[in-house]
């Protein structure tokens, strides 16, 4: 058989020879096992989180779940852990003296971890997004901007946790507040500007006016985007230069987006001459209307002969093109101008002046 060995025994027999009594032999065996404990419990949570959450979160359509668990279960492991290790010290009576100390010290650490773990689900919660966005095509994100964004939300969340560390240190919040408060003014002033931006790039992000590779006008200035930063967006002009603007001014100005536009209203007119013949003026918005119908993009709306001008009679033509596109609209407004005047030279029909005609020298 094999030799028992009493653990219990040798250890109090080990406390005893350096003097220990059995109270606090008592105590430091409580503290042992609620130690132990809060390392099971800890792996308890562990486990529940890997081989249960994990697995109902699979089962979801989101990845959010997922990331959320994934990020988190280590940080709760070691919360736990934390507060078992707490409450083991706690029973230790011969640290009394310290006790107030070791309250604050565990507190600390305690909303530094809290905080830490608030943090890691932010950046999940701003990664998916992003990611999420992405995949549905509606936008190229900025990495630098999601960076920023998570960074200042972290700067949030350790302020308030800083906060809260001094006052379970027992310190008086209210210069510090006030200190905080005019120094955060004093940076503001400052930051204006800087500030106003970056500000400027999130409601950007946000509420999408434009997004790179869109055609925008911003006020008298028109171009595709070609990058949003932190602190001005650039535009590619139609002349080819780069315009660059501050996203204040972006987002303070009126801006006309085409690429939002799914149907554009086309409207013209063309003029003929005073000598056409009645008949053939009459074949005009039938001729005009079967150019416009024949292009699968193009939807006719009307055409009306509007007035009798002092270069010619003039006919009033609207129709809608299905495509943002303005390159497209452009092609389709060209073939439609070709074909137009092919069909007037076949019809005999006289195109009326544009601008007044000049007069021959001497008359």
């Amino acid at each position: 058989m094999g030799v028992k060995i009493d653990l219990a025994g040798f250890i109090k027999e080990i406390l005893q020879k350096f003097g220990l009594s059995d109270q606090l032999y008592l105590q430091i065996s409580v503290a042992f096992i609620i130690f132990a404990l809060s390392f099971i419990a800890g792996w308890v949570v562990y486990h529940i989180f890997e081989h249960y959450f994990s697995k109902w979160a699979k089962k979801t359509k989101t990845t959010l779940d997922d990331e959320i668990i994934k990020n988190v279960k280590k940080p709760v492991y070691f919360l736990v852990v934390l507060v078992g290790f707490y409450y083991g010290i706690d029973q230790l009576t011969a640290l009394d003296v310290y006790s107030n100390i070791l309250v604050q010290i565990f507190s600390v650490v305690e909303i530094l971890l809290t905080a830490f773990i608030i943090t890691r689900v932010i950046n999940v919660f701003i990664s998916w997004y992003a990611e999420k966005t992405a995949k549905q095509g509606k936008r190229e994100i900025s990495d630098k901007i999601l960076i920023i964004f998570k960074k200042f939300l972290q700067g949030i969340v350790y302020s308030l946790a800083f906060l809260v560390i001094l006052n379970a240190l027992g310190i008086d919040l209210s210069g510090v507040v006030i200190g905080i408060g005019v120094g955060g003014i004093a940076i503001a002033f400052a930051l204006q500007n800087v500030l106003s931006d970056v500000f400027s790039a999130f409601s950007i992000y946000f509420d999408k006016p434009f997004e790179v590779g869109d055609f925008i006008i911003v006020g008298q200035h028109a171009g595709t985007v070609k990058k949003i930063g932190m602190k001005s967006t650039r535009l590619q002009l139609l002349q080819g230069e780069e315009l660059i603007l501050s996203n204040r001014e972006a987002t303070t100005t009126s801006i006309r987006n085409f690429k939002k536009m799914e149907k554009r209203r086309v409207e013209f007119s063309i003029r003929v001459a005073y000598d056409t013949p009645l008949k053939k003026l009459k074949k005009i918005p039938e001729i005009i209307k079967k150019l416009i119908e024949k292009y699968d993009l193009t939807e006719f709306d009307n055409i009306h002969f509007t007035e009798f001008g002092n270069l010619g009679l003039n006919f009033q033509v609207v129709y809608y093109i299905k495509t943002g596109d303005y390159n497209k609209y452009l092609d389709i407004q060209q073939d439609i101008n070709f074909a137009i005047m092919d069909a007037f030279d076949k019809e005999g029909i006289e195109m009326g002046y544009q601008t007044k005609p000049s007069l021959p020298a001497g008359k």
